[in-house]
């Protein structure tokens, strides 16, 4: 009998129209591929259930979707554009403070990026074409797989020791992004515009966010399939309460 493979909670996508939950299959299929076992988590307001929810997981994995909630930043909501939902918002500082405090692997993708640096005290640039300057595509169009612009990666980080490049093209579809950086997370890269476009926490086995989207790409970019496969690697090591005696991916 194998054994049993390590679980990761999927943070799923909230449909307000349909008040449905959904999800992008490469969240799942992605961590699938790297050989773990995906679960989609369940936003709720009860102890318990969130608490054996979460016990069960060995990492998780905060996806795409709605804008994080500018109040949470200390902000009023200043464009039209900007869509929130405040039970994920809430859900979500649940999972990330616990992870944070049980130092269980997570793996942020977009809104995640965002809200990962929202929650541990950063602030996010609400609407990236109103309040900069920047000219760079942020948000493409079909096909979303596709590069759109290439992100340099910072030197003596952890993407740069698992990816081995100075620059990355990756695929691109947000309107918001990090302004202020959380004071606890460091910067692994950034566009060519300045913008951050991966974050890390020292000092923890795998706390790692990007702003791309490697669920849409992880079947034809090595680079995104190497993203999944360090966070499931991760949570197996939680899995098995394993400690590495050298230099971990996320301790740098």
């Amino acid at each position: 009998m194998k054994d049993r493979q390590p679980v990761i909670g999927v943070v799923p996508l909230w449909d307000e129209y349909r008040n449905s939950i959904w999800m992008i299959p490469g969240y799942m299929d992605g961590i699938i591929k790297a050989g773990g076992l995906p679960v989609i988590l369940p936003f709720t307001d009860d102890e318990n259930v969130f608490n054996q929810a979460a016990a069960l997981c060995d990492g998780f994995l905060l996806t795409g979707g709605q804008d994080v909630a500018p109040e949470l930043y200390g902000e009023a909501k200043r464009y039209d554009n900007i869509i929130t939902c405040k039970t994920r918002d809430r859900f979500e500082t649940l999972l990330l403070d616990r992870a944070i405090r049980l130092d269980v692997p997570v793996l942020g993708i977009c809104r995640g990026l965002q809200f990962m640096n929202v929650s541990l005290g950063g602030t996010l640039y609400q609407d990236i074409p109103a309040e900069t300057d920047s000219t760079l595509m942020h948000r493409q169009n079909l096909p979303y797989e596709n590069p759109v612009h290439e992100v340099i990666i910072e030197q003596d980080t952890p993407l740069a020791y698992l990816l081995n490049k100075e620059r990355l093209a990756v695929n691109s579809c947000h309107h918001q992004g990090i302004k202020n950086l959380s004071s606890v997370l460091k910067c692994m890269a950034r566009a060519t515009d300045g913008l951050i476009e991966a974050v890390y926490m020292p000092n923890k086995k795998f706390i790692w966010a990007v702003q791309w989207h490697p669920e849409l790409s992880y079947k034809t970019d090595d680079s995104s399939s190497k993203i999944f496969d360090i966070f499931v690697t991760y949570a197996n090591l939680s899995k098995l309460n394993i400690i590495s005696g050298g230099k971990a991916y996320g301790s740098v």
